[in-house]
């Protein structure tokens, strides 16, 4: 009996402590879960918590405007409305109502014109749990007509709110700087992206806290927080200058059948970018149409591509631009600018490789003016080789060339700048006169805005401020941009360079620029174009540099061609046209009183007068209004004899010629020799057949000489003999 009582008592104890240990365990396995579901999932669940008992609305804020340093508007938000969801009140309508969603969808898919499918697909919108939403958008960006007939429904839940479309009223006008926004609003390029968070302003909110039923409590309240709209971004660009970089971009894309054209212009004295234009171009409007006329390998590559500002990301050689740098380092070191003579006999020795000028027989002895004037490649390589690698790169440096500029644009290249220590004596030679080194077009001009405001490198912007109008209207000012400036070469250098730089567009390579009663400063260069490494055959980047005026500039401007292709390539012919046009239109523009009509007249094309002599007159007649040549014509005979100017002038369209008529098409042999310096042979050629003279040419590349100087009357029965150089530049 006491055996089988103890052995009770054993088994009680045992059981008893199975069960002890049972709840130790099960108490440890809800310590634990409470604990993971208290640290680790307590914001989640708290959301879900949130999700079940508020119903909340996001409210977007309207975007601000960009404009120009006139208040144009360039980019804006425009007056459209959105459709969005408050499914807790929904369900709480159509329970009260005795509808359901399905009704619901069916009345505003015919409202607004949507699928109904898609609109009860967000009408029983679910959240990642499986739980009803508390809100959903069904559309933005619709108009009032059709956000009208959806609010005549009455369906309480179903929200209509403002909305922002943003609008570029200029369509293409400096597309990649305005760059564009997404369809939720967000900056992707350009200004709309350096100052997203600017524009986009506060969303707003609204927030009602609901019952197990999801109807709105009736003790509590809605919480509405307005939303704050998004500041204004006023530019340093102005409209009409910006009018005038687009429309010599155009004109230089089409003229020259090039691949890119980029124009800059800006104002020296402080940075501030006033004009900026890449062709070809996009419209923000529509930005993903017309990517497939653009480079790349996927569709997201020709994107980028169209929508990538040239005058900031792409790097080049900047070739004979480069020897204002060379230039007034040589200066300041006191290398350059003295009495010291340069003697070129049109190639230079360095070490194992031989370097031409762009003029094989040679300058002869310069002065250190004409070397500049001439673009002389031997006095450069001899500039570079007196100041030596560690000055010559300790200038580049100063001029900011091989870091940013610090422009307030998005993807700029930084170039490339060799290291001193890695500069061989070949490198410091073609370094001296615009090889090797690679630079971004905005760099450049900072660059060159130094030498133009007397010696201060400033940082370049295209932001002047930002601001936004308080609840009266009063406008408030919330920062306005103020650029990094660092003097880095003296005033007296650079204005004394100024004037050896106006005598490149009155005497040298960019007399095409030049304007009568205008100092226009400038330089121009050409530079093959480097490809993967190497230097392209037949591909050329052409660029001009200009200031005016020149003894205290106001404007500078870059005028760049990305491989010219109707048969010619030299800077001095391709590029100058262009700036010339983009000059007078800025004259005009800032002085108007100034300009006088022989410059508006000298902005017409150049027309070469052809030969016409010997042809019926009727003929002669259409010739020369093709040619939008005016005329008079003296006597009564049926054949043109003899013409003024005579057949090889250049004239301006609209000029008048004096044709005079004989009874027979005899006439004299005596033609005026074309200026075809710099011109390729196809160029040439096309030009000596118009006036029927006979050429022969020597060597390869553009031609550098010719026998018979350009505007000397000659007979048709002269040969003209032309000399072609493969390392003309300039």
């Amino acid at each position: 009996m006491k055996e089988r009582i103890y052995r009770d008592k054993s088994t009680i104890k045992r059981r008893m402590y199975i069960v002890i240990c049972c709840l130790i365990i099960t108490l440890f396995i809800l310590t634990l879960r409470l604990s993971y579901i208290m640290i680790f999932k307590s914001t989640e669940y708290a959301k879900m918590a949130a999700d079940q008992w508020t119903s909340e609305v996001k409210i977007d804020a309207r975007r601000g405007r960009i404009l120009d340093r006139n208040n144009k508007e360039l980019a804006v938000s425009a007056n459209v409305y959105r459709i969005d969801f408050d499914l807790n009140a929904i369900r709480s309508y159509c329970q009260k109502n005795n509808t359901n969603t399905d009704e619901i969808a069916n009345k505003i898919s015919k409202a607004v014109g949507i699928d109904k499918p898609e609109v009860l697909k967000k009408l029983e919108f679910k959240l990642p749990s499986g739980a009803n939403a508390g809100a959903a958008t069904l559309v933005r960006r619709i108009e009032k007509e059709d956000a009208d007939k959806v609010k005549e429904l009455k369906i309480n839940g179903v929200l209509i709110s403002p909305d922002t479309k943003r609008y570029y009223p200029n369509n293409n006008f400096l597309a990649q700087v305005l760059g564009t926004t997404n369809s939720d609003g967000k900056g992707l390029g350009g200004v709309e992206y350096v100052y997203d968070k600017a524009l986009s302003g506060t969303p707003g909110l609204r927030l009602t806290e609901i019952d197990r039923r999801s109807e709105e409590l009736p003790y509590t309240i809605s919480r509405f927080t307005r939303p704050v709209d998004g500041k204004d971004v006023t530019l340093t660009v102005d409209e009409k200058i910006q009018g005038f970089a687009e429309k010599a971009a155009e004109i230089a894309l089409n003229d020259n059948k090039a691949k890119a054209v980029s124009v800059i212009v800006m104002n020296p004295k402080t940075g501030e970018v006033l004009a900026m234009a890449n062709k070809p171009d996009f419209n923000p409007n529509k930005p993903y149409e017309g990517a497939e006329n653009f480079e790349g390998s996927t569709a997201k590559d020709k994107i980028q591509k169209m929508w990538r500002n040239r005058c900031v990301s792409d790097t080049f050689e900047p070739g004979s631009i480069f020897k204002v740098i060379t230039s007034i380092g040589a200066m300041e070191e006191g290398i350059g600018g003295g009495s010291e003579k340069y003697n070129c006999g049109g190639s230079i020795k360095v070490l194992n490789r031989t370097i031409k000028c762009w003029k094989r027989t040679g300058h002869g002895t310069q002065p250190f003016p004409d070397i500049i004037k001439n673009s002389c490649n031997v006095g450069f390589v001899e500039l570079g080789k007196a100041m030596g690698k560690e000055k010559l790169n300790a200038y580049i440096k100063k001029f900011g060339l091989g870091k940013v500029s610090g422009v307030d644009l998005p993807g700029e290249a930084k170039g490339i700048v060799k290291k001193t220590e890695n500069i061989t004596d070949v490198d410091l030679a073609t370094i001296a006169f615009g090889q090797t080194n690679t630079v971004n077009p905005v760099q450049f001009m900072t660059a060159f805005n130094a030498i133009a405001n007397g010696g201060t490198l400033i940082q370049p912007h295209v932001m002047k401020d930002i601001s936004h109008a308080d609840d009266n209207g009063k406008r408030i000012l919330d920062y306005a941009f103020n650029p990094k400036t660092e003097r880095v070469v003296s005033e007296e250098k650079t204005r004394l360079l100024r004037t050896y730089l106006e005598r490149v567009v009155t005497e040298g390579s960019a007399k095409r620029t030049f304007i009568d009663g205008y100092h226009i400063a400038g330089k121009t260069g050409t530079a093959q174009k480097v490809i993967n490494g190497v230097y392209a055959p037949g591909k050329y980047i052409s660029s001009f540099m200009g200031m005016a005026p020149c003894d205290d500039p106001k404007v500078t401007v870059m005028v760049s061609i990305d491989e010219p292709s109707n048969g010619e390539y030299y800077a001095g012919l391709v590029t100058t046209p262009a700036a010339k046009i983009l000059f007078t239109d800025i004259f005009n523009y800032l002085d108007p009183d100034s300009v006088k009509d022989e410059v508006n007249k000298s902005l017409g094309n150049d027309v070469l007068i052809p030969e016409v002599r010997g042809k019926n007159v009727n003929e002669v007649k259409k010739i020369l209004k093709d040619l939008k040549l005016n005329f008079e014509i003296q006597g009564e005979g049926e054949y043109i004899n003899d013409i003024t100017p005579k057949p090889g002038c250049t004239v301006k369209e609209g000029a008048k010629i004096n044709l005079y008529t004989g009874a027979t098409a005899t006439y004299n042999k005596e033609v005026v020799v074309p200026d075809v310096i710099g011109y390729t042979k196809e160029g040439a050629i096309k030009i000596f057949n118009k006036l029927g003279i006979k050429a022969s040419f020597e060597g390869e590349g553009l031609i550098e000489e010719m026998s018979s100087e350009p505007n000397e009357v000659i007979s048709k029965d002269t040969e003209v003999k032309c000399k072609l150089d493969t390392d003309l530049d300039d």
